[in-house]
């Protein structure tokens, strides 16, 4: 997959990628001199859910989640006084601990960018084709759609 940095715009960093993910990378493409606060918000790969032991994780991606990713920023920036956005999703193998996606948003005040960046990871989960796939220790596995 790919990533992109728009230059001039509120989204400046967005990406569905096979290589790890840095929190400081995303932080760090938020950044504006206006921005009173910034938050941001990594998910990570648990070794269980649903009382269930997880022994291996898997994501993947729809070739339209870039774009459909782009489509929810765009939202996030039209209802938020945001000056920055970012985004990134991992897709492919993961490993307890791993960094699975990181995002963030920065405002001129702190109650506007943790509700951007609470809106934004919310609505990627529910509106960007990203799907996991868990296997656990009893050897059940399941498919969990972000969307």
């Amino acid at each position: 997959m790919s990533q992109s940095v728009t230059g001039g715009d509120v989204i400046r960093l967005i990406g569905v990628r096979d290589t790890p993910l840095s929190v400081d990378e995303v932080y760090a493409a938020v950044g504006a001199s206006g921005a009173g606060g910034t938050a941001v918000f990594a998910g990570t790969v648990r070794d269980t859910d649903h009382a269930r032991a997880v022994t291996a994780l898997s994501y993947s991606a729809h070739p339209s989640a870039e774009r459909e990713l782009r489509a929810v920023m765009e939202k996030v920036a039209a209802d938020f006084p945001v000056l920055g956005l970012a985004a990134l999703h991992r897709v492919g193998d993961l490993r307890i601990g791993d960094i699975a996606v990181v995002v963030a948003a920065s405002s001129p005040h702190r109650e506007e960018a943790f509700a951007a960046c609470r809106r934004l990871i919310d609505d990627l989960k529910a509106h960007v084709p990203i799907w996991k796939h868990q296997t656990f220790a009893d050897g059940g596995d399941e498919w969990v759609g972000a969307c």
